[in-house]
């Protein structure tokens, strides 16, 4: 007899769900290099009206919400995983880190705390300190995994707040560039800093961070009453993968008292590169660090982490008992120690089990490749006749506009680098995208993605010369 409350499924029911799940996901990756890079969204909006739909009270098939996910709504999105994603930031969703996920979902153990799974939960605590290794802070750093990028800004701002302005927050002023991420501001105001107490630094032709104008703010703040406690650096941009003068900035903090973070959000991971960490100098002399996995080590989106120099101060912030938990211990690593989570998946086991079977070095080469790549495709697309690069590749991102005498206005030159931006995705090979900076439009490729090698910069170059020479021509 069918009992409606019992909500298990046999062995084998079990393992055709799987077979069915992973052949499905296994032939999407093997069609990426094939695949549109940007889904065709003609008629979205009408998809999305004609989704909506009752609570399901009777259950479906298996293969009836398979066949219309992988066939009709995953191809109508970014094509983010696929080799030619120079959009935005890429990420990859390297595959490995599915399978962790496949497990820490089947397993479902417990790991906001050490004692509810202590193998598991060392295990994360071994990825932190890897990464605590790459970024060359101290012993006493400790870190969380976070969502992503925005989750960690909170968490730094809400750490330096309690150390540097106790209760008087009212006073603290934050500091960031006219290129930081919008997510500081945001996180802040999370945090109890209101909008009025964020200063916005000017940049340089560079786009990095004036020091002089952050130390000019500084002092007209205090010179009013208030207490600057905190600046924002970023160690690559997302508008020009601009970073900022790290050292430079790290000295400014030290002299003026000030906790010093860095977004490293989209590059920090090139400090894995022994090669490559000239381009961040002045990282490991940070308070705090934004990183994001989903980003620099190409695992799916909603891997992000936060480094603290002073563990202790991260600790201080987030350490709480009750009566229901058992006793703080505090030998080994205890994520709800250092994070606002207490209920929380395994997020630290994606990143295990991803460099344990790749290994490291393997890392570090696909890393150096993206940098390699960026490089050249800079200077071929720079050569194009039109093409303006407003920013080298400090690490793998570039930007540029189109100018030419048939663009005689900025008006023009916007509305044609814009044009170049859109027709390029439209050929279906490759996916771009741009940002305002100031008055000018600027055109962005971003090489991050583990799957995008020489083939797929060879087409980004070949239809930018394309696009570009139909714009100057004919508009």
């Amino acid at each position: 007899m069918n009992d409606p409350a019992n909500l298990e499924f046999s062995p084998e029911a079990m393992r055709t769900m799987g077979h069915a799940v992973v052949d499905r996901a296994v032939a999407h990756l093997a069609g990426l290099a094939d695949a549109p890079s940007n889904g065709n969204f003609d008629g979205i909006e009408a998809l999305c009206e004609a989704l909506r739909e009752p609570e399901p009270l009777d259950g479906s098939t298996l293969d009836a919400l398979l066949d219309p996910l992988f066939n009709e709504w995953i191809p109508r999105s970014f094509g983010t995983p696929g080799p030619g994603y120079l959009a935005y930031i890429p990420g990859g969703g390297i595959y490995p880190a599915a399978l962790a996920d496949f497990i820490a979902d089947t397993a479902n153990r417990y790991t906001g705390i050490w004692q509810a799974a202590p193998a598991l939960v060392q295990l994360e605590a071994n990825t932190l300190d890897w990464m605590r290794e790459w970024m060359q802070f101290p012993a006493t750093a400790r870190g969380v995994f976070t969502t992503g990028g925005s989750m960690a800004m909170f968490n730094a701002i809400a750490a330096a707040r309690e150390q540097r302005l106790g209760t008087d927050i009212r006073s603290g002023v934050l500091y960031v560039s006219s290129q930081s991420h919008h997510s500081i501001t945001k996180a802040a105001r999370l945090a109890g800093i209101a909008h009025d107490r964020v200063r916005t630094i000017a940049v340089d032709a560079d786009f990095r961070m004036r020091v002089d104008a952050l130390q000019d703010a500084i002092d007209t703040d205090r010179a009013t009453g208030l207490k600057p406690f905190m600046v924002f650096s970023t160690a690559g941009t997302t508008n020009t993968g601009a970073v900022d003068p790290l050292d430079a900035v790290a000295d400014l903090c030290a002299r003026e008292g000030l906790w010093h973070h860095v977004d490293g959000a989209y590059g920090a991971f090139f400090h894995m590169v022994p090669a490559l960490r000239p381009l961040l100098a002045g990282l490991p002399r940070a308070d705090s660090l934004t990183l994001d996995p989903h980003k620099g080590l190409f695992l799916p989106y909603g891997t992000g982490a936060l480094l603290v120099r002073d563990g202790e101060a991260l600790r201080a912030l987030h350490a709480s008992d009750a009566g229901y938990l058992p006793t703080s211990q505090n030998t080994f690593y205890d994520p709800a120690q250092y994070g606002p989570e207490l209920s929380r998946g395994f997020p630290g086991l994606r990143v295990w089990l991803t460099m344990k079977l790749l290994g490291t070095d393997r890392y570090r080469a696909a890393l150096a490749e993206k940098r390699a790549l960026a490089l050249w495709a800079a200077d071929e697309i720079s050569k194009i006749p039109g093409i303006v690069m407003d920013a080298a590749p400090q690490l793998s991102l570039f930007a540029f506009h189109l100018e030419h005498p048939s663009l005689p206005t900025l008006e023009a030159q916007n509305a044609a680098t814009r044009a170049l931006m859109e027709r390029v995705t439209a050929r279906g090979r490759v996916m771009v995208t741009g940002a305002q900076v100031g008055e000018r439009y600027l055109g962005r490729v971003c090489v991050l993605s583990f799957r995008t090698r020489r083939a797929q910069m060879d087409a980004c170059i070949e239809d930018m010369a394309r696009v570009a020479g139909t714009l100057i021509t004919h508009g």
